[in-house]
């Protein structure tokens, strides 16, 4: 149950332009951006066999000239044989870390905050993040503008100019941190804990009682500075492709 809850609120924070329901499983599009965005996520239990279902997915995603990916959990076992056993490969493990709020104070920097994506901060964004395709630009903004939850967007300040960027979603107490990035001007600095503190402290005055995130676990240096904040591994997913 606490995996599926985490699946949910997460989808909820991080939105798909398109979202199809199929016996139990969510298939996303959104133009290729992001495998979370673009893949299969097996979420509620399934009434239909794998032999159908699988070739059924392959499908719908070949017809939108997609990879067909699965999102799998730790639950998701019987799956993840079937799908190894017909060619397909796991790829980008990513730990789900949270972290109680309840007795932590976080202090903020010197940030900007906004209720939604300003200019200022989405050009810093794509800067940080070498992200230069106006296509994929105008997709990211399509799916930031279908985020319904509360969001919070916040820049890190450094004479006069933007250090560090990151965002947070949260519903039902739980925020989300994610799009943390740090310019590189300003990398091994402190910055990305910064920008992390600040969204964190602002978001537990707007209520939020947890704060998760989602971190590839291969990204080393991210990892120990969420282990720092006081972070701990809830479950871990992955994607299945060919």
């Amino acid at each position: 149950m606490k995996i599926r809850f985490f699946e949910e609120i997460s989808s909820n924070a991080h939105v798909a332009l398109n979202t199809m329901q199929y016996d139990g499983w969510l298939i996303r599009f959104a133009n290729g951006h992001t495998n979370r965005a673009n893949s299969v996520s097996v979420i509620y239990p399934s009434t239909i066999s794998l032999d159908v279902k699988v070739p059924q997915c392959e499908e719908i995603y070949k017809k939108a000239n997609l990879p067909c990916v699965f999102k799998l959990t730790e639950e998701d076992s019987e799956l993840n044989e079937y799908l190894e056993a017909h060619g397909y490969e796991a790829v980008t493990p990513t730990d789900v870390m949270i972290l109680n709020l309840r007795d932590k104070a976080f202090q903020k920097g010197e940030c900007v905050f906004s209720k939604e994506p300003t200019e200022e901060w989405l050009h810093a964004y794509f800067t940080f993040e070498g992200f230069t395709d106006i296509t994929k630009q105008e997709t990211f903004r399509q799916m930031l503008s279908k985020v319904l939850v509360d969001t919070i967007y916040c820049s890190v300040i450094k004479d006069g100019e933007v250090a560090a960027c990151a965002s947070a979603a949260i519903e039902q107490g739980y925020m989300l941190l994610q799009n943390v990035v740090v310019s590189p001007a300003y990398r091994g600095h402190g910055y990305g804990k910064t920008v992390c503190e600040s969204l964190i402290a602002q978001a537990k005055e707007n209520g939020a009682h947890h704060t998760y995130l989602q971190v590839v676990r291969e990204n080393a240096t991210a990892v120990n500075m969420y282990l720092k904040l006081g972070y701990e591994r809830v479950y871990t997913y992955w994607y299945m492709k060919k």
